[in-house]
Parts: structure tokens; C-alpha cells; sequence
């Protein structure tokens, strides 16, 4: 009897494990998808290489930026913010991750940047992607030139709040998720030279195209104001590194 009855709960422990990992799995896949109208269109269709990246190159681009996505939340929908950024000479590469979720495929930057050695190479990301990003960094200082977060944070790390690596923070006011709140709690696990830059009127999901996101607010400025002043601080940024931080 004793043995039926352990039979009977490692079948059912079992049966638990198997639809909870499954259940899992389903909502990785529940993906937000890229939301591109005739209001706010690309000038080309995206099409993603073999691999699963997502290439705008630019002509003799000395600078790159690996863009993680945010969790759940596919890659094409950061397509505008490549598009705009490789026009003004940034080579951009945005992977698919591990089940939609950066934070299971930190070192997906290794494939591009291998690969590359002659370019300088940011990262960053948008949300949960930020947060890959940041571990990436922490654990390869030297690989990278500088980070950048999108509506995104670091979390505690060994070496990173300690470097002089450049940062730059873009967050947005009405930001539900990445909450004005979190970015300065966190703030302290980032270099002290980190540029921090609030876009106001902003909110979570429009750090992409993908349309609205549960928990996020109601964002007070159009779509196509808060990608033109992503794209616009990130530039600015990046320019600002070919003079030792000194404006133009």
C-alpha cells in the first residue's frame, strides 16, 4: 500500500513538472510582434539572416550596436531604431534569443562580435534585454566600447559599477515597467560617469514597435517621437565619444 501510494505521488510530482515546464515554454512563445503601419512604416521589409540576427549595415561604420531584445518581444520590432541609426553610418545587429529571453542567452553577442574585429563595438538592449546586456559587459569589459539601456537597468555585478566604461540610460517618464523609481535605485550598479537621459512623456513599449504592453502606462508623446528621440540621444552619444565626451 505504502508503495502505491509513493507511486501515486511521484506520478503526480511528475505530471506537475511536465505541464509546468510546458506552461512555461507556451508563454515564452506569446510573443509581442512588431506593429509597423502605413503612419510608421520601414523603408525595407526586415528580413533576418540565417542565423536569426538582424543586420542594418552602414557604410564604413567604425561603430556598431548589438541591441538585445526585451523579453518576449520579437526582434523586428526594434527594426525602425536599426534603420535610423544605420543612416547615420551605425552598423546595428539585433538577435533572437534563447525562448524570447535575453537573459538565457547573455553571451549571444560572441556571434557578432567574433566575427568583427575591426569594429567598436556598444551594447545594450531594451527592458530584460538591457539587463543581458549589462551582464554581458560586466563579464567582457574589454570586448565592448560602451553600454547602452533602453527602459532597462543593471543589476548587482562584480566589476561594471567599478569600470569607466561609458554608459548612457535612456528611460522614459511614464515608463511602467522600468519605473523612473528602479532606474535610480539601480543607478548605483552602474559606472558614476553613466549619462542618464529621461525622455519625458515616454513609456515602456515604445522603445520598440510592437504596440501597447501589460503593466506599462499610457506614454504622452506619439510613437514616432519617443524612436526619433531614442535614435537622436543615441547618436548624439556616440559622436560625443569621438571627442572624449566634449560637445561638438
Amino acid at each position: 500500500m505504502k508503495k502505491n501510494l509513493f507511486k501515486r505521488i511521484l506520478v503526480i510530482t511528475l505530471l506537475v513538472m511536465v505541464f509546468s515546464l510546458l506552461g512555461a515554454y507556451i508563454w515564452t512563445q506569446l510573443t509581442y510582434d512588431a506593429q509597423y503601419s502605413s503612419e510608421f512604416e520601414l523603408d525595407q521589409e526586415v528580413v533576418p539572416l540565417d542565423n536569426g540576427w538582424i543586420l542594418y549595415t552602414a557604410d564604413d561604420a567604425v561603430k556598431g550596436f548589438i541591441l538585445y531584445p526585451g523579453a518576449k518581444v520579437e526582434p523586428e520590432a526594434y527594426a525602425f531604431i536599426a534603420q535610423e541609426l544605420a543612416s547615420q553610418n551605425i552598423t546595428v545587429a539585433i538577435p533572437s534569443v534563447m525562448l524570447n529571453l535575453p537573459i538565457l542567452d547573455v553571451s549571444k553577442a560572441e556571434e557578432i562580435i567574433g566575427t568583427t574585429a575591426d569594429m567598436e563595438w556598444y551594447i545594450g538592449g531594451h527592458s530584460m534585454g538591457g539587463a543581458a546586456a549589462a551582464m554581458y559587459a560586466d563579464q567582457h569589459l574589454d570586448k565592448v566600447s560602451g553600454l547602452i539601456l533602453l527602459g532597462s537597468y543593471a543589476a548587482d555585478n562584480d566589476v561594471l559599477s567599478a569600470s569607466d566604461l561609458p554608459v548612457l540610460s535612456i528611460s522614459g517618464s511614464e515608463d511602467g515597467l522600468s519605473t523612473p523609481s528602479k532606474i535610480k535605485e539601480n543607478s548605483n550598479h552602474l559606472p558614476q560617469t553613466a549619462e542618464f537621459v529621461e525622455i519625458e512623456g515616454g513609456n515602456h513599449a515604445q522603445f520598440g514597435v510592437y504596440g501597447a504592453q501589460s503593466g506599462d502606462n499610457d506614454a504622452r508623446i506619439t510613437l514616432s517621437e519617443q524612436q526619433s528621440t531614442i535614435t537622436q540621444t543615441i547618436v548624439n552619444w556616440l559622436r560625443d565619444r569621438d571627442t572624449g565626451g566634449e560637445d561638438e
